[in-house]
């Protein structure tokens, strides 16, 4: 049975582009093998996903390709329109000339003419060979905001993606792409769930016409940066149990309450499925005021992966404490 996900709107080269609420988070763990990734792909396909997240950091962009010229073959899809694809410009790419080869490498990764979606990953610049944790202070500057936003605007104008956006980005940031921006920012994706709520950001975003999508909706368990705050949470257990859901399910139907959309990963197929099963019931007032009060922490932070403080990642992780 295949579940029919709800859509919204965004800004688009075509005026507004419909995207699905919910999407498929195409990111691997170092013991995914691509023939994982991709067969989990189809198997979300077959259960309603049409949304699905990658990005070029993510190295996921060609299995991504591959399961959606099988899903074609396999008549599951009838075209490649059917689905709305998003990747991201990695922090090496975060430089005006660097914008458009990074989007068309992604492109050819991924065996398509355009992506739906296109976002800046996160607000800051990157400069090495191969990539290695923890990051040098010598790899790491700041972004020029202006440079790098006219850039993403001449992807969409070229058509190679019909929406641009970010990623981890707060208010602040995107006032300063609004200031000059011919295009303005469709989507915002940060970290979203009942413990990091990002009620002032959504509001935020809600005001400017930006679709919040929140990564994480889960707390990213089972991942090495993943926490288990979510799934652990008394007051969601409470709930689902209460309600005959799962947790998970508790904390994906208030994303959908909140009016975002979200980025579930899981590349089990009865989770896919479950995961999806949230539309057709709705949390009380007295269980969004439950949740309401969870005290907030936030997890994900670009100086996580750092082995000393920087002032530029410090500025980036100080700004998204607030939100």
């Amino acid at each position: 049975m295949v579940i029919s996900i709800p859509e919204t709107t965004i800004n688009s080269s075509n005026g507004r582009q419909p995207i699905p609420l919910i999407g498929m988070g195409v990111a691997k763990s170092n013991t995914d093998s691509d023939e994982t990734v991709k067969t989990a792909i189809i198997e979300a396909i077959k259960v309603g996903y049409r949304h699905f997240d990658t990005a070029a950091f993510y190295g996921t962009e060609k299995p991504l390709g591959e399961a959606i010229q099988e899903a074609l073959r396999l008549g599951l899809i009838k075209s490649r329109t059917e689905l709305f694809i998003t990747t991201k410009l990695w922090c090496t790419g975060t430089e005006g000339h660097l914008v458009l080869p990074a989007i068309k490498q992604s492109l050819k990764d991924l065996g398509l003419e355009y992506v739906d979606l296109y976002l800046i990953h996160w607000p800051v610049t990157l400069k090495y060979e191969e990539f290695k944790l923890p990051i040098p202070n010598e790899w790491i500057s700041a972004i020029n905001l202006k440079e790098v936003w006219e850039a993403m605007e001449k992807c969409q104008n070229l058509g190679l993606t019909k929406s641009i956006g970010v990623s981890n980005f707060a208010p602040r940031r995107i006032e300063e792409i609004l200031s000059f921006a011919k295009i303005p920012p469709a989507v915002n994706q940060v970290e979203m769930n009942p413990i990091w709520q990002q009620k002032k950001l959504n509001e935020f975003c809600k005001k400017n016409d930006i679709l919040l999508t929140g990564y994480s909706p889960l707390g990213a368990t089972g991942s090495s940066w993943g926490h288990n705050r979510v799934m652990e949470s008394h007051v969601l257990r409470d709930i689902a149990m209460s309600g005959g859901k799962s947790v998970a399910q508790i904390s994906l139907r208030w994303l959908y309450e909140q009016g975002v959309s979200f980025i579930v990963k899981s590349f089990n197929k009865e989770r896919l499925k479950q995961n999806l099963e949230i539309f057709d019931w709705s949390l009380s007032e007295e269980e969004l005021n439950k949740i309401s009060q969870i005290p907030q922490q936030k997890h994900i932070y670009f100086g996580m992966m750092l082995g000393e403080p920087n002032e530029v990642i410090a500025e980036v992780d100080a700004d998204l404490s607030f939100m």
